[in-house]
């Protein structure tokens, strides 16, 4: 049985990017003062403005505009005259405290009210909600592998940019990968998407060229490629009005781009600018965290995660699994086994995973997920799973 499955990427100059840049800039910014900041800041841009908003509730002192504008310098945008730079962009700030009505439930589970003697019932969940976690054998990341060659496409991009090697790129862009899959393998590339800004001197022609030789060729598997891969290189021919200048940004607007492309659902909250009291973030990351080691413990080869809150609550509402035919056991009870060896409380999931500390600014570009070098991506607990096998 044939059939195609699709995922984007794109770099970390495109508006929603350079939001959630931002945004998580300043979050790693309280964080490393006050690990105990809550922090829920967003961020919106378009021709040569800024607007930073949110609460946050902490003792640090931080330069707002300042991380904004060297964030967006870091990007690459400090070319004068197109719109948007690190220099002429007006940033406005408005930054409240955290609502005392969510605090009292933060601050206070629902559990630690009623008994108090497990630390872990102390946090409650910052919201209701839904969060979903996802991995399979497609690539050695764990991930699926239209996402993985869309993020590489994108990363490569912004390499040959930044090192100079294309210098008329400039930081927009954004690409798309189409997997043929057989019997729910992949097989082939069908299709390669990649659009990115650039000067005015360059021609598309010269462009074209560059991009297939400079960033699809050194990253795309030969062994997916055939005569009948097709390639749309800037596909409208020119891209130089791009950034914000081309389009607004929005921090959080990015959020299959930022889990798996689409091949898992997702529960609708964003992750970048919140800080690890909010489950949007903290029990997406567990969610994957289990995923990643049920698969690579041997129990599925694929495995799906949705867990749910209640605002104030410490434990989830639910954990439902799905293993799409693959598990050794079955999907209830693997649920089972998942609420037995990992504890889903947001301060246990905090403590685990260590997500107090400043790391946040590297999850903003390129996918939070199929980084070995983020907590959640580790595989420390496929010992005490094998021995359900």
């Amino acid at each position: 049985m044939k059939n195609y499955f699709t995922s984007e990427s794109v770099t970390s100059g495109h508006p929603d990017k350079v939001c959630d840049n931002i945004s998580d800039a300043i979050l790693d910014a309280y964080l490393s003062q006050d690990e105990n900041s809550r922090v829920a800041c967003e961020c919106s841009v378009t021709t040569d403005f800024i607007l930073i908003m949110g609460e946050i509730t902490s003792s640090a002192k931080v330069d707002v505009e300042k991380i904004a504008r060297d964030t967006v310098a870091d990007i690459g945008y400090t070319e004068k005259g197109i719109g948007f730079s690190h220099q002429s962009a007006q940033v406005l700030v408005k930054l409240n405290k955290q609502s005392a009505d969510i605090a009292l439930g933060v601050d206070n589970s629902i559990e630690a009210k009623e008994d108090g003697k497990d630390k872990y019932d102390k946090i409650g969940a910052g919201d209701q909600g839904l969060m979903f976690g996802y991995a399979c054998r497609e690539t050695d990341d764990y991930m699926p592998l239209p996402i993985v060659l869309s993020h590489r496409l994108c990363q490569k991009l912004e390499q040959v940019r930044k090192s100079g090697e294309l210098s008329y790129l400039r930081p927009d862009g954004k690409g798309q990968v189409t997997v043929e899959y057989f019997h729910g393998k992949p097989k082939r590339i069908e299709a390669v998407v990649l659009s990115t800004q650039h000067n005015s001197e360059v021609s598309t022609e010269q462009l074209r060229a560059d991009i297939k030789k400079y960033v699809i060729d050194p990253i795309l598997p030969v062994e997916f490629i055939d005569e009948n891969t097709k390639y749309y290189i800037n596909p409208t021919g020119r891209f130089e009005i791009g950034g914000p200048t081309g389009d607004s940004g929005l921090t959080g607007r990015k959020i299959i781009v930022d889990t798996y492309g689409g091949k898992c659902p997702h529960g609708g909250g964003a992750f970048s600018g919140k800080d690890p009291t909010k489950v949007d973030r903290s029990a997406a990351y567990m969610a994957r965290y289990v995923c990643k080691n049920i698969v690579a413990s041997g129990l599925a080869d694929e495995c799906q995660i949705q867990v749910a809150y209640a605002i104030g609550v410490a434990k989830p509402v639910s954990v439902k699994v799905d293993t799409f035919g693959t598990g050794k056991l079955s999907d209830e009870r693997l649920a089972e086994i998942v609420m037995e060896e990992f504890d889903l409380r947001p301060l246990a999931i905090i403590e685990k995973l260590d997500l107090r500390k400043p790391v946040y600014k590297k999850t903003a570009s390129y996918g939070h997920f199929g980084h070995a070098d983020f907590s959640w991506e580790k595989t420390d607990s496929v010992d005490k799973l094998k021995k359900y096998l």
